[in-house]
């Protein structure tokens, strides 16, 4: 199953502040509901792994985040990540590009990714990914912005909201 998922999002931060936090995976993992890093294999690549869990469903993967661009002169990046389900019963790959735009000590942050899920979560269909996906996206979104204003972030995934995706994706409105 393949989805794209394009999300933008403005922070109150000037431009070269976001730009350090998000090229820096050390910095921005702690953001991401449910990641961690495990090793840095160097400047571009990195392992780790992370776990979701929504409804009676979780899902752990290991893997890697690869940075194929990082060009601060025009503040643009594209990463690939590439996991496998810790059980060997799917996978998950990603190609993302985001790009900020600065203007009067604001910046606006624009990511497009490409998602493809192989396994028990691909039966879900897209539309419930990408449910999951906005809540997840939303979570990460809170939890860069209190980092950015240095305050204490929690990136766990908050179980209440990602049940509520999956109750409405499952008994909302069908595929069309």
């Amino acid at each position: 199953m393949k989805t794209t998922i394009e999300k933008n999002f403005q922070v109150d931060e000037p431009i070269d502040k976001v730009w350090e936090y998000l090229s820096d995976p050390a910095k921005i993992v702690t953001c991401v509901p449910g990641a961690s890093l495990t090793d840095t294999i160097d400047e571009d690549n990195y392992k780790g792994e992370v776990t979701l869990k929504f409804g009676p469903v979780k899902a752990s993967y290991n893997g890697q985040i690869t940075f194929q661009e990082r060009d601060k002169e025009n503040y643009k990046m594209q990463l690939l990540g590439k996991g496998l389900d810790s059980k060997g019963k799917g996978s998950a790959d990603m190609l993302m590009n985001g790009v900020l735009a600065g203007k009067d000590g604001q910046t606006d942050v624009t990511c497009t990714m490409e998602v493809t899920i192989t396994g028990m979560l691909a039966q879900f269909g897209s539309r419930l990914i990408n449910d999951v996906s906005d809540s997840v996206f939303d979570q990460f979104v809170a939890n860069f912005k209190a980092k950015l204003a240095g305050e204490e972030v929690d990136n766990s995934l908050k179980a209440g909201s990602m049940v509520g995706t999956v109750v409405k994706g499952i008994f909302g409105k069908k595929d069309a």
